[in-house]
This record gives C-alpha cells, structure tokens and sequence, in this order.
C-alpha cells in the first residue's frame, strides 16, 4: 500500500509539473497572417526596427504544418527596417511586408539544381532605380537613356554580393516611385546591407538548392513584435 501512495504521489508530481510547463509556441509561419498560398515560405525576422541583424529560416509545409528546412543568421538595412507600404527610397532601410520571389540571379552560370528561373549578371546589367526611367525597379541590360547611371545600380559591380540572389518582389508588379528599388536577398557583403537582407554564402547555396517555383515560395521580413511584427504579415 505504501509502495502504490509513494508511485501515485510521483505520478501526481510529475502531472503537476507537465501541467505548469508553458506550451511551445506553433512554428512561425502558422503565426503569420499569410504565408503567400505556397508550400514554401523563407521568414526574415529582426529583433526591432532598429536592428541591423536577425535570422532568415526557411520553411517547408508537410502533413498540415510548417517545418524549418534551415536557418541562418541576416543582415538587413544600415537603418534598420521600416514598414514596406511606407517606405523610402533612399533611407537604408529593408521594407517590411510579405513578398513573392519573382526569379533568381548571380554573377556565375545557375549552381547545378537550381529551379528557379535564373538569369546571369553581364557587364551591361542594371538594375534600374530612377524614378523618372519608365524602367523603374527593374534589371535592364543595355541600361536605357532614360534611366541615369548616378541613379541605378550596375550589378556586375557587386561581385560578392551578388554572387547568387533572389529578386524580392517589393514595389515591383505595381512600382510606386520613391518607394524603393532593387531589394533582394543575397550573400552577406562587408556589413549591413542598403535595404536588402543577406545571409553567408553557403546559406544563399542552400536556399537556391531548396526553393522551388512551383511551391510558390514568398518571403515574409519583419519583426519580433510592435507594428511592424513579422506575425502581422
């Protein structure tokens, strides 16, 4: 008898604690608002909008719920982040938001595997970020009259940047001028970035080895919490 009190005050013990222990919280990507439609999902998450680093972890859904394929540490904007429908161009600042992937691009031929529509970077490769250019917030090679040099970026320029990206689709099906042009996610450079998020080398690899066009991959970059919440998006 005083063998079976002793077992069930332990079970009761152990129940109590179970019963205290605070739940894990869902994966982040069943926290968000939306995640694109997609099987697919990379999130961008930085501490505040202060932050110039955070972690980028990307998602596949099975069964129902949401698993991390890989994560890697982020760097974003010189400036922090800043909510993307209000952005501007010109603050050093990675815009908030949820957003499609449109294709992929790099200095080299496409890494063997890649899926996603890849195109390669040449010496007359731009990408254009005048807002008076009817090119606005997009790659252009020849680089047109009406988009200014001084106001767009050669990208044959950044070498280790862009190695190998992805376009992030912000201001792009619809561009608002003075929003913000040539956001991407792409390889870690010397520090933070002017707007994009960049992880290491060998993280961009895997990425590009995993996305798949098909899946409807998006990304979704905000932050830990307050009005730019990465959860909101």
């Amino acid at each position: 008898m005083r063998r079976l009190l002793v077992t069930a005050s332990v079970l009761l013990a152990l129940a109590g604690s179970l019963a205290a222990r605070p739940a894990e919280p869902p994966p982040l990507p069943e926290r968000l608002a939306d995640t694109g439609g997609g099987t697919q999902l990379i999130t961008a998450e930085a501490p505040g909008t202060g932050s110039t680093t955070g972690t980028v972890t990307w998602w596949d859904r099975r069964g129902g719920g949401w698993v991390a394929a890989g994560s890697a540490p982020a760097r974003f904007g010189a400036n922090g982040l800043a909510e993307g429908a209000a952005r501007e161009q010109g603050t050093n600042t990675t815009p908030t938001g949820l957003y499609g992937l449109p294709y992929a691009f790099g200095t080299g031929q496409a890494p063997e595997g890649v899926r996603y529509p890849y195109r390669r970077i040449g010496e007359d490769s731009w990408w254009c970020q005048d807002n008076a250019s009817t090119a606005y917030n997009r790659w252009v090679e020849p680089r047109p009259a009406d988009c200014r040099a001084e106001e767009s970026e050669h990208l044959v320029a950044y070498a280790t940047q862009y190695a190998r990206a992805l376009v992030i689709g912000f201001n792009y099906h619809r561009p608002v001028r003075g929003r913000g042009a040539g956001i991407f996610l792409h390889v870690d450079g010397k520090g933070a970035t002017a707007g994009c998020v960049s992880v290491p080398a060998a993280a961009m690899d895997r990425i590009l080895a995993w996305a798949d066009p098909a899946r409807r991959p998006h990304i979704a970059v905000g932050t830990e919490s307050g009005p730019t919440a990465i959860v909101r998006y």
